[in-house]
């Protein structure tokens, strides 16, 4: 426990246990979270707090300090800003000890006061919470009535707060104002003449007296209205007395009553509607713990007034819009009485409507209750309250939608139809004057929503007087997109090198955005309902799909574009077909003639003949024999020999062959041919000059080479 003081006053702290509120190295330590303090002292409310020392390559330091009760929005309310701590409040702090000094204190300053730090670094801000609560109150004198004399009271008094306050401390008590004695405990016994008043205060803060406690004063007893007491008005009799604790108050009526017993225990006595039997001698007592005293005596003296007066309706029965009725007030009363009608319903200032017996010229609005007053010299009577129910049709009727705001697919949506009418009327629901449903109730629901229920909505209000149509109202109801379709332009095979549009569309509330992707591929290809692509190529063949997003939701759709080769890509590839074929059957017809030239060269040729050893074809052929054949040395002819052939149809693809010509076994080890076919592709792009331009484009090269075989000895 710890007791912190003031000049002019003392602070009592309940808990003194130290709090930490923060994560990590951010903090605020309080030393007590509950303080309990008197009105009109000074409290001390003491803290620190911690930050980090660096954030990154910040140094970090704490800019502001303040303490606040109240926020506006987000942000703390600095104390020393608010007017009703304005010359009270006080903070100090240094070396990260912090604390808060409020000056007189106040029963409002009772709240949860928190400590603020704000430093250099941008997030560097922390409030230490859950705070402090400060109690403010009052010293209170508790009076224990023990006995009771004719002329004192023996009773017990006890000094007291709301709060308990810390170690034990001795109390002074005042009588009258002046000190009679000091106490170490907070109770004092004695004798009370109940002329005489008490209070405490706590030793070393004689300044803050509590409330004195005293017996009641004489009481004073006051009559409403004054003057004239009426038969039948309104009479309220008041009884006050000065006394603390309160005083309790009982009414006496001296007239009629030899046992002097009570009729009332209340402050007031009240007469709705007094009565000739009623006057008399009345006097209150007033009491409490401390002594009781009597009032003087008032009279009650009841006029002859006017009778209750009587209101009629003619015609009788139901009252219409428009129709002409007519409200009579009569009352006996001597002398004559004079007339005023009033409204109760919507007329709280209570004024008169009418001054005359009669009241007519009804409208919708004159529904309600009416009760007149007769009023002569001697007093004023009311009528009961006759109802005026004026029946009408339907007027201004409307529809209302709830919620309000934006409507979303799926949720609860209520549509509303009021209307102003007498009896009570029945709604016919529209959209789009399609009549929906008939019935009393005024709601039209949606459990879930829809898309389809968009549109104009009205209602139709009846009764038996007439019928009113509110104005529509529309329904714009919101969905996120559904699943889009995917349009491909133009339709059929997707030829390579063409252009081709890629459209996505979808039912959306608000309209969607689109955006195009590639399986497999991150990042987006095109933003947009459409997407063209204009010289497509084989790598673009693959899976797309578009993605249509609103702010409700999204979706998507995919599509599998497959790329065909081009006419002039087909073309080709049935020529390289075609010219492979041709190759294979001259390269065969080129090793059999080969191989029947070699069986004939076997045979002995005449001295000085040369053996043939090349393929000879005509020129128009597209086979010819290559003089580099005719020119190798004789003796090399029957190992070696080498033919050319030029090919120079376009292909898709470099194209080679080897052949091994079919030997005999007794063959095997003479003789291996082979027949090496190359064809030279041109450049893909048509529009590049080959490397071979200078060949003729008909000429086909073909070389057989026939390995070297090691002569027979």
């Amino acid at each position: 426990m710890s007791f912190t003081a003031a000049a002019s006053g003392f602070v009592v702290f309940l808990l003194s246990v130290p709090v930490v509120q923060g994560r990590d190295d951010w903090g605020v330590t309080y030393t007590s979270t509950e303080i309990c303090a008197l009105k009109g002292s000074t409290v001390d409310i003491h803290c620190t707090y911690r930050h980090p020392a660096n954030i990154g390559r910040v140094t970090v330091k704490a800019e502001k300090t303040f303490w606040f009760t109240k926020q506006e929005g987000d942000e703390p309310v600095d104390l020393k800003t608010e007017s009703e701590h304005k010359g009270r409040v006080e903070y100090h702090d240094d070396q990260k000890n912090c604390s808060l000094r409020i000056k007189d204190l106040r029963e409002t300053d009772s709240a949860v006061y928190k400590f603020r730090f704000i430093t250099n670094h941008p997030k560097g801000k922390y409030t230490g919470s859950p705070g402090v609560t400060l109690t403010v109150t009052d010293l209170q004198v508790q009076v224990s009535r023990l006995l009771g004399h004719q002329f004192y009271t023996r009773a017990e008094l006890k000094c007291q707060s709301s709060c308990r306050l810390a170690g034990r401390p001795s109390y002074v008590w005042y009588k009258n104002g002046q000190e009679i004695k000091e106490e170490t405990s907070s109770s004092y016994t004695g004798n009370f003449n109940p002329e005489d008043s008490y209070s405490c205060a706590v030793k070393r803060h004689e300044a803050l007296h509590s409330p004195s406690v005293y017996a009641p004063k004489v009481p004073s007893v006051l009559v409403s209205p004054p003057g004239e007491t009426v038969e039948g008005s309104s009479v309220t009799l008041t009884c006050s007395s000065d006394a603390n604790p309160a005083a309790t108050y009982t009414w006496y009526k001296e007239n009629g009553n030899p046992d002097h017993k009570s009729f009332s225990t209340e402050p007031q006595l009240d007469f709705v509607s007094i009565q000739p039997s009623d006057s008399g001698e009345y006097y209150c007592a007033a009491e409490n713990e401390l002594g009781a005293k009597r009032s003087a005596s008032i009279s009650i003296n009841v006029k002859y007034a006017p009778k209750v007066p009587s209101a009629l309706v003619s015609p009788s029965g139901e009252t219409v819009e428009g129709s002409s009725v007519t409200l009579t007030c009569s009352s006996d009363a001597n002398p004559a009485a004079t007339y005023t009608w009033y409204k109760k319903n919507g007329n709280p200032d209570h004024k008169p409507l009418k001054t005359e017996p009669q009241l007519d010229s009804i409208q919708s609005s004159d529904s309600g209750e009416y009760y007149c007053e007769a009023e002569n010299a001697l007093g004023v009577k009311r009528s009961a309250s006759i109802s005026i129910n004026v029946k009408y049709g339907p007027k201004n009727t409307s529809v209302l939608v709830s919620p309000s705001g934006e409507t979303v697919e799926g949720s609860s949506v209520t549509l509303t139809c009021s209307s102003d009418a007498n009896p009570a009327a029945t709604y016919t629901w529209y959209k789009e004057n399609r009549t929906l449903r008939q019935e009393p109730e005024e709601r039209y629901s949606f459990t879930s929503i829809s898309s389809e229920d968009s549109g104009m909505y009205h209602c139709q209000s009846d009764n038996q007087y007439g019928q009113f149509n509110s104005s529509s109202l529309f329904i714009d109801v919101q969905y996120g997109p559904k699943v889009p379709s995917v349009l491909v332009s133009p339709s059929g095979e997707i030829v390579e090198g063409s252009s081709v549009t890629l459209t996505c569309s979808s039912d959306a509330n608000p309209a969607a955005t689109y955006t195009w992707y590639k399986k497999n591929e991150s990042s987006p290809k095109a933003s947009g309902q459409t997407f063209t692509i204009t010289d497509i190529r084989p790598e673009h063949s693959g899976n797309y799909y578009c993605e249509a997003q609103n702010r409700r939701g999204h979706n998507n759709s995919t599509l599998q574009l497959t790329i065909v080769a081009g006419p002039w890509k087909s073309t080709a590839a049935a020529v390289t077909t075609t010219l492979l074929l041709v190759i294979i059957l001259l390269i065969g017809l080129f090793v059999l003639l080969r191989i029947r030239r070699k069986r004939a060269s076997k045979q002995p040729s005449g001295p000085g003949q040369r053996p043939d050893n090349g393929l000879q074809l005509n020129p128009g052929h597209v086979c010819d024999t290559s003089a580099a054949a005719q020119t190798q040395p004789t003796e090399q002819q029957d190992d070696l020999d080498y033919t050319t052939i030029h090919f120079s149809r376009t292909q898709s693809d470099p194209l080679y062959s080897n052949f091994r010509p079919q030997r005999r076994e007794e063959e095997e080890e003479e003789t291996v041919q082979y027949a090496a076919v190359n064809f030279k592709r041109p450049q893909t792009d048509p529009g590049t000059r080959n490397q071979e331009a200078d060949e003729d484009p008909s000429e086909l090269y073909s070389t057989v080479q026939k390995p070297y075989t090691k002569p027979r000895f």
